[in-house]
């Protein structure tokens, strides 16, 4: 580019180098088809330009010889002189996506982090709740708040006025749990994507709110907002079933199994118009991973790493579709891990390596500390049952253990799938924002 502020002498050198430069290129791409006088006109052009140039030649000079050789190109360049605006652009656009292909696949990719099972060291989608009754962003809020923290606003009206419900199953441990239907839908309005369905009641009348299928914690939106402070759904349960309120039905999934739903009256009433529920979804953090270093070091143990699925076995086998995971890497091959709730042990030692790992062992708030995976679902650190690790492989544990779905449930990561380690989160513009732990 030209600097509009240079000298006349400058700006007439670096308009020299440019023709040298496009003449170079015509040469390189069509002396083989050029007649014998057009190349030698297209020679003697390049010389005498290039001669001025490195004599230093001032403007006076300079401008003859390139008007000359302007005009050599004109007959001489094919496709490649003139150029229009758009073959320009269509260039520079292709250049910069192979650059950018080329740093993502060997040196730096943006990765998003979907789900908590690292939190509270990665934050994945999180809820910020504003209760109907209570205070909430307004429009220039809510704006600003999309720009800074990704948060989108996600509410349920009323369709009457009643008693809101909702309905829950019993997972393998024997607690309640809200339960989505897998719907289809679309991201970005236009990319098909899963989406989950949850269901609300008031009264009789249903009431669905569709959401991200890696957001997990409507369950606690839902609590949040009808259960007072210090009671638990089990309380609420026991509550209703004592009062005979709580209905139970049977549903079928997609595999033509059948289950048992109760739903479960909250407590409280809503009138037609107001909101059920209402909450900013908040983006999880973005993060920029080294794709670069672990071709020269392995991951060592504590390390926050990433990690291709597509052929992890365990994931395989459960249709896992080939995606990017994050995990802490809590043994290397050899290892011996167990789980003495709520320690993570290693080789017969509280585990070190990561300050993650110290604060889930003594459970200091908000870590919640290790926990066994269960026998019905479980592979590995199953209760009682230690687990070595074979060559090639590595165990992956989320820091929040009690929510991540890792190695105890689908086995060991194949060590030539690891991708790298994360190196800065650059969006959303939390406290969290800077260099990755």
């Amino acid at each position: 580019m030209i600097n509009w502020f240079a000298s006349p002498r400058r700006k007439a050198r670096a308009a020299a180098a440019q023709w040298l430069e496009v003449a170079a290129t015509v040469w390189n791409f069509r002396r083989d088809v050029l007649s014998a006088a057009e190349a030698a006109d297209l020679a003697r052009g390049r010389r005498e330009l290039g001669e001025l140039v490195r004599a230093g030649a001032g403007p006076e000079q300079l401008k003859p010889a390139m008007t000359a050789l302007e005009s050599t190109l004109r007959r001489t360049g094919g496709a490649y002189f003139p150029r229009s605006a758009l073959a320009e652009n269509i260039d520079f656009f292709l250049v910069a996506a192979i650059v950018i292909l080329g740093i993502r696949a060997y040196f730096l990719q943006p990765m998003v982090i979907p789900t908590n099972s690292m939190w509270p060291t990665y934050f994945g989608m999180t809820p910020e709740n504003f209760p109907p009754g209570t205070a909430a962003p307004g429009l220039l809020e809510r704006a600003a708040r999309l720009v800074a923290f990704g948060a989108v606003r996600k509410e349920m009206d009323a369709p009457a006025t009643g008693e809101v419900s909702a309905p829950f199953v019993f997972d393998t441990r024997g607690n309640l749990q809200t339960y989505p239907a897998s719907v289809e839908g679309k991201k970005w309005l236009v990319f098909p994507d899963k989406l989950s369905e949850y269901t609300l009641y008031v009264d009789e009348v249903p009431v669905k709110l569709r959401l991200p299928e890696d957001f997990h914690d409507f369950q606690q939106v839902v609590l949040d907002t009808y259960l007072p402070p210090g009671r638990s759904l089990a309380d609420q349960w026991k509550q209703e079933v004592a009062a005979g309120r709580v209905q139970r039905s049977v549903e079928t999934d997609g595999a033509n199994r059948s289950y048992y739903v109760y739903r479960v009256p909250l407590g409280k009433t809503v009138r037609a118009g107001e909101p059920i529920l209402r909450f900013d979804l908040m983006k999880g953090d973005m993060l920029v991973v080294d794709r670069f270093s672990y071709h020269f070091v392995r991951p060592e143990v504590g390390s926050a790493f990433v990690f291709e699925t597509g052929k992890v076995p365990g994931l395989v086998q459960a249709g896992v579709p080939d995606e990017y995971y994050i995990k802490r890497l809590a043994g290397v091959p050899g290892d011996t891990l167990e789980i003495k709730e709520p320690v993570l042990y290693r080789n017969g030692q509280p585990i070190t390596g990561a300050k993650a790992f110290d604060l889930n062992n003594r459970r200091v708030s908000p870590y919640l500390g290790y926990v066994n995976a269960p026998t019905d679902v479980g592979r590995y650190l199953l209760p009682g049952k230690p687990a070595t690790i074979p060559p090639d492989s590595f165990v992956a544990l989320g820091d929040n253990s009690p929510d991540s779905g890792d190695s105890r449930y689908w086995g060991f990561v194949p060590e030539r799938e690891v991708v790298g380690r994360p190196l800065f989160i650059y969006y959303p513009f939390t406290r969290r924002w800077g260099v990755a732990r």
